[in-house]
C-alpha cells in the first residue's frame, strides 16, 4: 500500500492535470501510470521530475534502450520492484528481446557477487585503475 493516493484527473490540481496532459501527448497514449498519480500530490515536484526524467532519457550518447536497460540494471540494484517492472516494460517497447534481457539479469547478478566479494575483502583498487 502506497503512502499517498494515487490521484485520478478529477482529483489532481489543475498544475497536476498539465503534467498528466504532457505525459500523454508525449507517450501518445491515454494512460497515466501510478508513478506520476503518486507525484501529483506534490505538484511543483511532479513537473520537476517529469522535465528532468525527458531530459536525461532522450535520445543521446546513449541510446534510449540502453538507457532504459541502465535504468533496469540501477532499479535492480536499488531493489524498486515498481522502476524495474516500469523500465522492463518500456525496454521491451524500444526493442529489448528476451535473450537481451536475460543477458542484462546475468550481468547484474554477476556484477552484485563481485561487488559483495570486493567489499567483504576491501580490495583496493589497482593504480593502473585509478588513472
Amino acid at each position: 500500500m502506497g503512502t499517498v493516493p494515487l490521484l485520478t484527473d478529477e482529483a489532481a490540481a489543475p498544475e497536476a492535470r498539465a503534467v498528466f496532459d504532457d505525459i500523454r501527448a508525449k507517450r501518445q497514449t491515454d494512460y497515466v501510470n501510478n508513478f506520476w498519480r503518486a507525484l501529483a500530490n506534490d505538484p511543483p515536484l511532479l513537473q520537476a521530475t517529469w522535465d528532468r526524467l525527458q531530459q536525461v532519457m532522450a535520445p543521446g550518447a546513449l541510446d534510449p534502450l540502453v538507457k532504459e536497460m541502465v535504468y533496469i540494471a540501477v532499479s535492480v540494484a536499488n531493489g524498486c520492484s515498481y522502476c524495474i517492472h516500469s523500465h522492463t516494460a518500456a525496454a521491451r517497447a524500444k526493442g529489448m528481446t528476451p535473450e537481451m534481457h536475460a543477458e542484462l539479469l546475468a550481468v547484474v547478478g554477476m556484477a552484485a557477487q563481485t561487488n559483495a566479494l570486493v567489499h567483504a575483502l576491501q580490495v583496493e583498487v589497482d593504480a593502473r585503475f585509478k588513472a
